[in-house]
């Protein structure tokens, strides 16, 4: 367990809660890009994998807590989009 893999992954998931909250508000998508929200997840995913197979420990939550995230902004975009679609403005 390295307490700077810890800092890393707590500042990114520090974040995201803002991103998920300024999707929901909004109701756009303007400034975000989904293919960049899919490459996080994918690298979130890889964090996990690496985890599973090499270095079991408690950091795993901190990589599953922020792909959670990731993954409700990924439906909040989904959301948007329809919604956009549905009123142009």
């Amino acid at each position: 367990m390295s307490i700077f893999e810890i800092a890393m992954l707590f500042c990114f998931g520090f974040a995201w809660p803002f991103s998920i909250y300024k999707s929901y508000k909004s109701g756009t998508n303007n400034g975000k890009s989904v293919v960049f929200l899919y490459i996080v997840l994918l690298g979130y995913l890889a964090g996990i994998m690496h985890k599973i197979m090499y270095s079991f420990d408690l950091v795993i939550v901190l990589y599953v807590t922020n792909g959670l995230m990731v993954l409700i902004d990924i439906l909040l975009y989904c959301r948007n989009a329809r919604i956009t679609a549905e009123n142009p403005r």
